[in-house]
């Protein structure tokens, strides 16, 4: 198999993309910024490396010898590696934390600290999530055999359920990319030619997968096993208690920027084509939310502005509250839709109200 690839309609409204990418250059040219990381990226950084890390060490230090204080332990370890996999590592595997590529290519290694393998993450998240955002058979983040995300897809009986099981499948999330996902998608990733995009042979990423996860499981959790004074199941359950935690954090915050009540799918036509130019179908398929709440916009690495993101995605998380004002005024200069719900709770309620329609088959 060949690199997928969908057609976009370059006719539809080329000079709106032409428009705003030539406005927000100017807002930073005016403002004379980096669009690259501040200060306020780098306190971030170091708070986030030291919430994840700074634990881990207190544990296989043998300080902590009760199980309560051992599994506050893990539930802060839980908030740094979800605060490292969605603002650090976000930014620097999109190579818009640095100027600096080595910079962003030490910075985005730390994905594999969470568990991952940083190709496999650079392949679905930004060649094929980025690319065919809610495309039907495309977009990998909407396709899930144990789940229905978009109404393109076949429905199961089982999909009535899927509201109910689906914070728990959710808590899964880290766990399954972990224990089993990153050896899947690097098989069909090197049939599909993916690999070599990325400079791999499939010997070399599946030797570089398996250190990566052997290194990992022995430090964040043979380690503790082995120096944290209590029963080693007790230590297991803290492990996957980050897990879960960090899992369903990371699928709440993603899930509700695209599979939603007000977002659309798409199916290409025969030709492999879609209705739209590139930067509208971004705006179509994608939602922002809680875009007032200052302090959850940083804990969450700016991924409430959804879809500044998508439209930026080489500029550093920290600067999309700014610009988004210029995107939405651009976008209702061009009658384009610019989609946002005022809550967090409202987002993530109308992304449950979507997964129960889809389950239901009314959609």
């Amino acid at each position: 198999m060949g690199i997928p690839t969908v057609k976009f309609n370059r006719a539809d409204r080329p000079e709106f993309i032409q428009v705003l990418r030539k406005k927000v250059d100017q807002y930073f040219r005016d403002e004379k910024i980096s669009k690259h990381a501040n200060t306020n990226m780098v306190i971030k950084t170091v708070f986030m490396i030291l919430l994840y890390f700074t634990p881990l060490v207190l544990l296989i230090s043998g300080v902590i010898t009760s199980f309560w204080m051992m599994m506050l332990m893990w539930v802060l370890m839980a908030g740094g590696m979800s605060g490292i996999g969605l603002s650090i590592m976000h930014d620097a595997n999109h190579g818009s934390y640095s100027r600096n590529q080595k910079v962003n290519k030490a910075l985005g290694f730390l994905v594999n600290f969470l568990g991952g393998y940083h190709v496999n993450w650079k392949i679905q998240h930004n060649v094929l999530h980025h690319s065919f955002t809610n495309i039907h058979e495309f977009d990998e983040d909407i396709a899930r055999p144990v789940m229905r995300f978009s109404p393109d897809q076949d429905h199961k009986p089982i999909y009535k359920f899927q509201i109910l099981y689906a914070p728990f499948l959710y808590g899964l999330l880290t766990l399954f990319w972990f224990t089993g996902k990153d050896f899947e998608l690097v098989s069909r990733y090197n049939k599909e030619g993916l690999l070599k995009t990325q400079g791999l042979t499939f010997r070399k990423a599946l030797t570089q997968v398996i250190i990566h996860k052997l290194w990992y499981v022995a430090l964040f959790l043979v380690l503790p096993m082995i120096f944290v004074p209590l029963p080693w199941w007790q230590v297991l359950i803290g492990f996957l208690t980050m897990h879960f935690l960090c899992g369903l954090t990371l699928a709440l915050i993603f899930q509700p920027a695209h599979v939603t009540e007000d977002t659309h799918f798409f199916k290409p036509d025969e030709t492999g084509s879609v209705e739209n130019n590139w930067a509208i179908h971004q705006l179509l398929t994608t939602s922002n939310f809680a875009n007032k709440s200052v302090v959850f916009s940083w804990l969450i690495g700016g991924l409430n502005y959804q879809i500044e993101h998508h439209l930026f995605p080489n500029i550093c998380h920290v600067h999309y509250r700014n610009i988004s004002k210029i995107v939405k005024s651009t976008a209702q200069e061009y009658n384009i839709p610019y989609y946002q719900k005022r809550t967090f709770a409202g987002a993530v309620l109308g992304h449950f109200k979507l997964l129960h329609n889809l389950g239901m088959n009314r959609i």
